[in-house]
């Protein structure tokens, strides 16, 4: 509760000692700001930040924080909402923003609103661009020294020269007469030997400060060709199949260019497209992969041989050259035979003699074959036989011919064929025979016989090797 004083007043007394007296009331209201607060905070990254939410009311408020419109809750691992403020934990870049403490009850709400900066120490954004710190040029030509980095707030750049702060007009002349366009470069142009010396950038903010320094050497021009220094290339011996590489070190007073060849042997000059001729011998130009500067003020590039094969053995030069001329050096490469055994070619089946299940096979199958067609034939000839046997003893006693007329030799029929079935008549055998006998007629000619002709037809069903299915259909006839 919280007494204010009201608007009533009592008198008492008379003159002097005349006495007011001042009542209070209990009054209850929306959230109010009991103190002064700096709405705009800051913070190094790594540290732990608080923000105090300094409100009071009646009845006593509900407090609730927000970062750039959205609602700070449980979730929010290192924020703590506490009674007297909201707690951040190793402050990150991202923590940077807008926050809103809002304290709210039945009759009404107030908010106080920070801005939160998270102070970043500097820090060079493109370091692969800086490492060549040892520069030399010749007179006439130009660098550019880069310090291009980052930070919050955004820092500072200044350029010191021999660590003697490089002014407006220094800065001029170390640009050829020219301003600076880049803040975070120096352009140094038609260069003199004035120009040489260390050139350091210090970049810097409220959080800490970086710096780096190169070292320029202005050179005079000696017109001279380029000079290979050092011993390379030299003679190399790789593993068939291996990986090696040339070196070549070239020193010149400006960039030159570095070619490698190789020699062509004799005889193989057709093999190439093009070839150049360097003394007595032949050369063919081979691809050249990117030329390094070095601290030294020297060149250098490399030749790489992957999966050394035979042909690959032989001389190499590495030729430096630039407008005043070239210089050359050779090394010879050796390519170790291979020491993996030769694969043994796979043998195929030639005319001297044949696989042993071709010859396991063909007689087999010619034995399948012959045994089936022979049992094919015995089955037919013994079911033959035995349909015309059964069909006449199965006869009725009623319909079987008297025994003077069976014992009575049948009329001779036409000479069949010699296949063994002696027993069988086809029947238009036996009516040609009949009809003959008709035409013929006479006295003389023994009395007619009309035997009854029984037919036994039934059908055979053969499975051949090949996988195909005939049948086909016995008719017997028995007189």
């Amino acid at each position: 509760m919280k007494w204010v004083a009201s608007d009533l007043t009592f008198q008492t007394g008379h003159g002097k000692n005349d006495k007011q007296i001042f009542f209070e009331s209990c009054v209850s209201g929306p959230p109010r700001v009991s103190e002064r607060v700096a709405h705009r905070q800051s913070i190094r990254l790594g540290r732990t930040m608080k923000l105090p939410c300094p409100v009071e009311g009646d009845p006593p408020p509900l407090i609730m924080w927000t970062k750039d419109g959205r609602n700070i809750h449980s979730g929010w691992t290192r924020f703590r909402v506490l009674q007297q403020g909201l707690r951040i934990k190793e402050v990150e870049t991202e923590d940077a923003g807008t926050y809103i403490c809002k304290a709210t009850n039945g009759f009404g709400s107030v908010n106080i609103n920070y801005t939160l900066i998270v102070i970043v120490r500097p820090r060079f954004t493109q370091p692969a661009k800086m490492r060549k710190r040892v520069i030399i040029r010749p007179v006439g030509s130009s660098v550019r020294l880069k310090c291009t980095a980052s930070g919050n707030p955004r820092p500072d750049i200044v350029w010191l020269k021999d660590n003697r702060p490089l002014v407006d007009e220094d800065s001029r002349a170390a640009a050829g007469g020219e301003p600076k366009k880049k803040k975070w470069t120096l352009s140094l142009k038609n260069l003199t030997p004035e120009h040489s010396g260390k050139y350091t950038c210090q970049v810097s903010n409220r959080a800490g400060q970086i710096n780096a320094t190169y070292k320029v050497e202005v050179i005079q021009r000696t017109n001279s060709k380029p000079i290979l220094t050092g011993t390379h290339p030299v003679n190399t011996t790789v593993d068939y199949g291996g990986t090696t590489s040339f070196q070549c070190k070239v020193r010149s007073d400006v960039k030159p260019v570095i070619q490698w060849l190789k020699r062509v042997e004799p005889g193989d000059e057709n093999k190439f497209n093009s070839t150049i001729e360097v003394g007595d011998h032949r050369f063919v130009v081979l691809p050249t992969g990117e030329v390094w500067s070095r601290p030294d003020g020297s060149y250098l590039n490399k030749l790489l041989i992957t999966r050394a094969k035979e042909e690959d053995a032989g001389m190499y030069i590495c030729l430096g050259a630039n407008t005043m001329g070239y210089s050359f050096r050779s090394a010879y490469l050796t390519v170790l035979p291979d020491v993996k055994p030769p694969m043994t070619p796979v043998t195929t089946a030639t005319s001297q003699g044949l696989p042993l299940p071709v010859i396991i096979g063909i007689p087999a199958g010619v034995a399948f074959i012959l045994g089936t067609a022979l049992l094919w034939f015995c089955q037919s000839k013994r079911t033959c036989s035995s349909s015309s046997s059964s069909s006449s003893s199965a006869l009725p006693a009623a319909q079987r011919l008297p025994a003077s007329n069976r014992d009575r030799p049948c009329p001779t029929l036409p000479t069949q064929p010699a296949n063994g079935d002696k027993d069988c008549v086809s029947y238009e055998d036996y009516i040609a025979h009949q009809q003959l006998l008709l035409t013929q007629g006479g006295t003389g000619l023994a009395p007619k016989v009309y035997p009854k002709i029984y037919t036994d037809i039934h059908t055979h069903t053969h499975s051949h090797v090949d996988g195909k299915v005939h049948q086909h259909q016995h008719i017997h006839y028995q007189c």
